[in-house]
């Protein structure tokens, strides 16, 4: 018995890996390695002692999935696959709803061909839009800024409607906030193709020597310093997450929602500065222009999944820095070296 974690190459899904092989969890990897790398998997054996089945497949090639439900005994599956970049999906929304909606929509179907009943999926917190913090779970969603951010909203409603369809459904969404960080080893962590896009790997990037400077959009928003607050988990928190989720999906039939964040607001400026203090290294920086659809404060309230799913984030800024760090130093060019 296994759990197929679709996408499992990636940032998330390789942590994710990690924290249910440490569990005793089997794990089978699809990925088609659009932003991962197969070297990922040898990261992985050398953290847990175990290598996981892994698949270079699309899963939104129905045929590839129905090979490894045949080959495997899959119990359920965590759906990390899709395209993330929020820039690109406002230049590329046909390619975000093509991928992104057809992905889930083959893991269903070829689920419901198996017999597989738990999913739980990768969903977000741009869902949200621009709403007041903290930000619960019954807040309104829908009012997503860029195409990405209606995939996940699109697929959320999906996912609803099939458990509602069929009560032997088991479905977990989980709603992320701000992943960084990077497995204590320094072994696996975020390794983004081309110029990053999230704040923490420009980060690491710059410290490291291979971009220049960091530009923080925009100083003049209604927060403590100016500069966009944003609620910051480490990726092994947000990994153990994953866990607890699939323990409440083995019990629960429907449709249950959680948000994974730390509940607490970090701005640009204060993650910077924490950094440079962890690590003892500078990161230059210049303020730059606000981006269009940047929103100034976004964290969660993340007491539902304490209450009913017993996890809470555990830890620290300053541990996401120092873990951001030992995987960047010593892996300057991602897997490659």
């Amino acid at each position: 018995m296994a759990i197929l974690l679709t996408g499992g190459a990636g940032f998330i899904g390789s942590h994710t890996a990690v924290a249910c092989l440490n569990a005793s969890v089997d794990v089978v990897l699809a990925d088609n390695f659009s932003n991962s790398s197969p070297k990922v998997l040898d990261r992985i054996e050398k953290i847990t002692g175990k290598r996981p089945a892994l698949y270079n497949v699309d899963v939104c090639d129905k045929r590839a999935l129905r090979d490894i439900f045949a080959e495997r005994f899959i119990t359920g599956v965590i759906h990390f696959a899709g395209l993330k970049a929020v820039g690109e999906s406002v230049r590329l929304p046909l390619a975000y709803y093509r991928n992104n909606l057809d992905s889930c929509l083959s893991v269903l179907e070829v689920m419901q061909e198996f017999g597989c009943k738990e999913f739980v999926f990768s969903s977000s917190a741009t869902v949200y839009g621009d709403q007041p913090a903290p930000l619960t779970e019954s807040a309104d969603t829908g009012h997503c800024s860029n195409p990405y951010g209606w995939t996940k909203f699109m697929i959320e409603q999906i996912l609803k409607d099939a458990a509602k369809a069929n009560p032997e459904l088991h479905v977990v969404l989980l709603r992320y906030f701000n992943p960084i960080g990077a497995h204590e080893s320094g072994l696996i962590g975020e390794n983004p193709n081309g110029i990053p896009n999230n704040l923490m790997p420009y980060i690491t990037q710059v410290a490291v020597g291979k971009l220049k400077q960091l530009t923080i959009f925009g100083d003049s928003y209604d927060t403590p310093d100016g500069t966009g607050v944003r609620d910051y988990i480490h990726v092994m928190d947000l990994a153990e997450g994953h866990l607890a989720a699939l323990g409440y999906a083995e019990a629960h039939a429907g449709c249950e929602v959680f948000n994974l964040g730390t509940g607490k607001g970090v701005s640009v400026l204060e993650m910077v500065n924490t950094f440079s203090s962890v690590n003892g290294v500078e990161v230059p920086y210049i303020i730059g222009e606000r981006r269009a659809g940047d929103l100034a404060t976004v964290y969660a309230d993340p007491a539902k999944a304490e209450q009913i799913l017993g996890w809470h984030a555990k830890r620290t800024v300053a541990d996401m820095c120092r873990d951001s760090w030992n995987w960047q130093k010593n892996n300057p060019n991602g897997y490659d070296g």
